[in-house]
């Protein structure tokens, strides 16, 4: 599991953005470490209300840049002010990413059990336990074990009681969704959305990650749930995780590249317009400068509106610990250009996205008087001065999108 440290700067809600990422890692498995030093990533939640201020972020996280091995901005500074963190060899990203970005590679590890949580209107619904993985670089396995799946009929129930109970949002999750009933010697995802889907009621179901090996096998049968179901976010989250088959061989996963490509393709062809989300892990141990140029070749050919880019770090107990590592300033360089690509990429989606209006559903409160909001692709859509307009969390309304960041987009109802 990883070892985080954390800072926090501004106001009271800065301070809740980060008790909710500490909630996030610690959920997966993840704990504090003493300092800086001696964790594996680094965040820094920073404030930008006044010019002293935001000279003090930039020294603090130039000195964050020579205590760890992996740094994370965010905060307002960091969202309004990206470019000024150029010089940092640091990920820059919005605080909904940083949970997920901190995961280095490794499969989600809830707490125990299977059962739903409702959080405001968003329920959680993990739908198994376990993977059929066996990567040589996680130690979630270690924790979880072999996948193990409640039948679709309990699941579904679940997910009924959950919109009973005031769901808007459902968040199906798991280790790895895509091998949801291997245990029982079926392939079981199709169905189960299918049958959530069909629950009476007004809500969005978003499917959580799933291994490119686990889903290329129904791949079709899955887009083309995805294509009948309005109420499924058109989202899916595979992490590839490099753009080299030899390296993923190395890191035992289930795939090859072109399987992956596949799987997009496949996706491009049934759903007018879908969010990708995948991962790289820069700087494996036999990772070349030829592959992880294959990687970067990847990245701009797909094109993912969302990339979570981590640097590979030893974990205890793995295959990968045991391997002689890169040196940090390839790594740092690596996941420096990568993420660089990544927020041209991503940068060019929002952007592209002004001018146009769509339904959204209001998911949950934002920074000051503001509300976070998805589109039917699970982009994520601010809206400012929400009181004014009568916006909670549960609403679906028509929203113009009138601004953009590298992340996220700005909306106002119409």
């Amino acid at each position: 599991m990883a070892r985080y440290h954390i800072e926090t700067y501004g106001c009271t809600s800065n301070r809740g953005e980060s008790r909710a990422i500490e909630s996030a890692l610690r959920d997966a498995g993840h704990y504090r470490a003493a300092g800086p030093a001696e964790a594996d990533v680094a965040i820094l939640n920073t404030c930008t209300v006044v010019e002293k201020t935001e000279t003090n972020m930039l020294r603090r996280a130039k000195e964050l840049e020579e205590e760890t091995t992996d740094l994370i901005v965010t905060g307002c500074m960091a969202l309004a002010q990206s470019e000024a963190f150029s010089d940092v060899d640091a990920r820059v990203m919005h605080w909904d990413e940083v949970p997920q970005a901190a995961l280095n590679g490794e499969c989600p590890t809830p707490g125990p059990g299977v059962e739903p949580v409702l959080e405001g209107v968003v329920g959680i619904l993990p739908i198994a336990r376990g993977c059929m993985s066996n990567c040589s670089y996680c130690i979630t396995k270690h924790a979880t074990g072999r996948v193990d799946s409640p039948t679709i009929e309990a699941n579904v129930e679940k997910a009924r009681a959950l919109v009973h109970a005031g769901a808007k949002e459902l968040r199906i999750t798991g280790q790895d969704t895509g091998v949801y009933g291997w245990d029982d010697g079926e392939r079981s995802l199709p169905e189960l959305l299918s049958r959530i889907c069909a629950i009476e009621g007004e809500f969005r179901v978003r499917l959580g990650m799933a291994n490119p090996g686990g889903i290329h096998g129904i791949h079709e049968e899955l887009a083309e749930v995805f294509a009948e179901n309005e109420k499924l976010y058109d989202f899916i989250h595979a992490p590839v995780q490099s753009g080299s088959d030899e390296v993923l061989e190395e890191m035992r996963r289930q795939h090859k590249v072109e399987k992956f490509r596949e799987i997009v393709k496949t996706f491009d062809r049934e759903l007018d317009h879908w969010t990708l989300s995948t991962d790289f892990i820069v700087g494996f141990p036999t990772e070349t400068e030829a592959d992880h140029e294959l990687s970067m070749d990847l990245l701009r050919e797909i094109r993912p509106e969302k990339v979570n880019v981590t640097r590979f770090s030893k974990r205890p107990k793995t295959d990968a610990a045991d391997m002689k590592g890169l040196g940090g300033t390839i790594k740092k360089e690596r996941s420096k250009a990568m993420s660089e690509a990544k927020r041209e990429i991503v940068g060019e989606v929002y952007e592209g996205m002004v001018g146009d209006t769509c339904e959204v559903l209001c998911v949950q409160p934002g920074t000051g008087d503001s509300v976070k909001c998805r589109d039917p692709a699970y982009r994520q859509v601010i809206v400012q001065n929400a009181s004014e307009y009568g916006i909670e969390p549960g609403d679906f309304f028509e929203a113009e999108i009138t601004a953009s960041q590298t992340m996220y987009a700005f909306g106002k109802p119409v």
